[in-house]
């Protein structure tokens, strides 16, 4: 289910502050420096195994347009209420607020056609080059500045001085706005590999129009006067003109999203707006379709998290029987009865959403993991850790399963393993330092040479930086 991370979210909408604006402008590629890395870690992750599946049934045919389908591209849902994405390495992170706004799969299809041309295009490094070359730039009107300074000094003529200070200033101006300049060229580009995406997939851009004149929109709203020379995109009105033609002559500019994919957005977009955005924003999105299994969805899980569990119980239990196959809705009824301190039922409704599941999320029998180890029994803790393991082998990065993996030894009594689990945990979490420290302690138990030592040896081996050590 949705996990809500312990970073808040702004409630203000996009579109009604200058904040607003210069969130939709600046979204871009942002791995530019060695702190990459650090940024990723630092970004608000939300985790939810129905929502990944959907947005990586949107990319899959996208990738693979783009040629990228074998390079390990990530998703990554990031909880900010802004409509934005971005790529940073391999990864490509899109806000909540873009899943929820977009009231089509279209439009969240064109945001990850234009990411992935940014990707394919190979931007981020070529942005890194220029960035040196804009340093070397920067460096060298700087010191004919103050070789005109010193010069105006010596010679004691003051507009010689003056003259020097402006051209260290109109340097550092000029190669500012050299890199601005190259990024929208980059964005541009991007915007019309993803036409040929669409194209080659089939689908229409009109998504990718919507989003650019709601961009437009909120820009009008917000009253900001913004220096087009001075960002790194194109302008809205820019972007759409130059799109417009090339959207309108595709023979799939009037395709529709196909229906059992347009309620799966909209049983998200309800999802996302009950976790993140509370009662009144579910409730307004419910109002638009009211009957529709997205808005039934809605319901029970508005009555899992805000009213009564037996009324959730119910409500899920017919969602069930209207999509028995449907693994999330025996995640919903797990949850529910977790939250009723019913484990073993609860570990029967996510064993069968684990068996349902055709994307094979690890997040599934972690959550099937916690409900046996609630049950507490020496064989239902054993059956946790298999369970969590299955889910880590498939989801290395999710860093609260090694929490739980950790309780569950440690309850079985297996210290050492317990004590590597929180060292992955730290690890995978970026905290380097405490991943060491407790894969120390966990080598101190554990057999030379044998798995979890050699593990624990590659984390204390681990060198942030990449470079070899002397």
């Amino acid at each position: 289910m949705l996990s809500r991370p312990k970073s808040t979210i702004a409630k203000s909408s996009i579109g009604k502050t200058a904040r607003g604006v210069a969130t939709l402008l600046l979204a871009a590629t942002v791995a530019v420096s060695s702190s990459a890395t650090a940024f990723a870690q630092a970004v608000p992750v939300v985790r939810d195994a129905e929502i990944e599946a959907l947005v990586r049934d949107y990319a899959r045919p996208i990738f693979k347009a783009a040629g990228l389908a074998n390079d390990g591209v990530d998703i990554v849902l990031v909880n900010d209420q802004s409509f934005n994405a971005f790529v940073t390495g391999r990864r490509m992170f899109i806000n909540t607020g873009a899943l929820m706004m977009a009231e089509t799969p279209n439009e969240v299809i064109g945001v990850i056609a234009h990411e992935a041309g940014h990707i394919a295009g190979g931007h981020q490094q070529k942005l890194r080059e220029q960035l040196e070359r804009a340093k070397t730039m920067a460096i060298l009107a700087t010191l004919l500045g103050a070789g005109a300074i010193v010069a105006g000094a010596t010679t004691n003529s003051r507009g010689l001085a003056g003259a020097g200070i402006g051209v260290a200033a109109g340097g550092g101006e000029m190669a500012q706005r050299s890199i601005l300049a190259y990024q929208r060229t980059e964005e541009a580009t991007a915007d019309r590999s993803a036409i040929t995406y669409l194209n080659a997939t089939g689908q229409s851009g009109m998504g990718m129009l919507k989003t650019f004149a709601r961009f437009q929109s909120a820009l009008s709203l917000s009253g900001t006067q913004v220096d087009p020379y001075r960002i790194s995109h194109p302008m809205p009105r820019e972007r759409i003109a130059n799109l417009e033609v090339l959207v309108k002559q595709s023979p799939n500019v009037d395709k529709l999203d196909l229906p059992a994919l347009q309620q799966r957005h909209d049983m998200m977009r309800i999802k996302i707006a009950a976790y993140m955005g509370g009662q009144a924003a579910a409730t307004r999105l419910m109002r638009k379709n009211p009957g529709s299994l997205a808005s039934r969805y809605g319901d029970a899980q508005m009555a899992y998290l805000y009213g009564n569990l037996g009324a959730a119980l119910t409500k899920t239990n017919a969602l069930i029987k209207e999509q028995p196959k449907n693994p999330y809705f025996q995640e919903l009824r797990g949850d529910i009865l977790m939250k009723a301190n019913k484990p073993k039922d609860a570990a029967d409704a996510y064993a069968k959403a684990v068996s349902l599941d055709p994307m094979r999320s690890g997040l599934l029998p972690v959550s099937l993991g916690q409900a046996l180890m609630a049950i507490g029994t020496p064989d239902s803790l054993k059956k946790a850790v298999v369970q969590i393991n299955n889910g880590l082998g498939r989801d290395k990065e999710n860093t609260v399963g090694y929490r739980y993996l950790a309780q569950a030894y440690g309850e079985l009594g297996n210290v050492p393993a317990a004590e590597l689990a929180t060292a992955e945990g730290h690890f995978y979490g970026g905290d380097y330092k405490n991943a060491k420290i407790f894969a120390m302690r966990a080598q101190k138990d554990m057999k030379r040479g044998e798995p979890g030592w050699l593990r624990a040896q590659d984390i204390i081996n681990y060198n942030p930086s990449g470079k070899l050590k002397k």
